[in-house]
């Protein structure tokens, strides 16, 4: 038993010292938001402002367009997050309970289109939605994010654990698919889709290279993207640039904290997939 206590002990304590390297940065990154420009630059390390200061955070919020970015944010965000999951549920529903022409090679597809990093496909990406006019524009960020093959397998998978019975006693009352869909197969996976709601939201709102590449106008940007136009004619100014990194960080900051339990199900569904 004693040998056990000591190394539970190490255990706690090698724990402990790697959750404090791996907050390190973070309080860094909040804590520097809090001094004057001079102190950041100033030769040493300083752990805790000599002056306490909301100067960047003001500076953000009145001298940049950080509320059209926080909009523009919210709704490219909400959007991805609703048509994703009305898109991964429906087709996840219409290949584990209906048998049509051509299904095995869908979800043949869905499954190839998994291995296929997003990465690969901006080009073509751009190239589409320069051509529907949509650069620079809510649908132009919108559309390329709806490529979500993780959610169809899983939503598939759910569907497939539920019993039969219920959807051959649900026939027999006289319900159709869509009532099928809705009444019966849906709300018994709130869950599942409650998790990832939250996860896709939150992957959406800090998605930076693809909003990045589509949108150029300042009003139009994300979040991510505008606290990029953070910039001073003098050079770098680091407590201002890290107080638009904070605010912009801070909604999904937020949503993690409050939804943690439904946040992590979710990333533990993907990695099983990816499993």
């Amino acid at each position: 038993m004693k040998r056990l206590n000591i190394s539970a002990a190490i255990l706690t304590i090698v724990t402990v010292a790697c959750a404090l390297l791996w907050a390190f940065p973070l309080y860094w990154a909040v804590i520097t938001t809090l001094k004057n420009e001079y102190e950041v630059v100033e030769p040493g390390v300083g752990l805790w402002p000599k002056v306490w200061t909301l100067g960047g955070y003001l500076y953000v919020i009145t001298n940049t367009q950080i509320g059209r970015w926080y909009l523009n944010s919210f709704v490219t965000s909400g959007a991805v997050t609703i048509l994703v999951l009305m898109i991964s549920s429906a087709c996840g529903y219409a290949l584990s309970q209906l048998r049509f022409p051509g299904r095995t090679v869908l979800w043949l597809i869905i499954l190839a289109s998994f291995m296929v990093p997003i990465q690969t496909l901006i080009v073509t990406h751009f190239i589409l939605m320069n051509d529907f006019g949509f650069i620079n524009r809510w649908a132009g960020v919108v559309l390329p994010q709806l490529i979500v093959p993780v959610a169809i397998i899983i939503y598939k998978q759910f569907f497939d654990q539920i019993p039969r019975e219920y959807r051959e006693a649900a026939l027999i009352d006289g319900a159709s698919e869509y009532q099928l869909f809705f009444r019966v197969f849906l709300p018994m996976n709130w869950g599942i889709t409650t998790a990832l709601a939250i996860i896709t939201f939150i992957g959406a709102w800090n998605n930076f290279l693809w909003p990045f590449l589509v949108v150029t106008e300042q009003n139009m940007m994300n979040v991510t993207v505008g606290i990029t136009q953070v910039k001073d004619a003098f050079g770098v100014q680091y407590a201002r640039n890290l107080s638009g990194a904070v605010l912009a960080a801070l909604p999904v900051a937020l949503a993690y904290l409050l939804f943690q339990r439904r946040v992590t199900e979710a990333i533990m569904l993907s990695a099983g997939i990816k499993g």
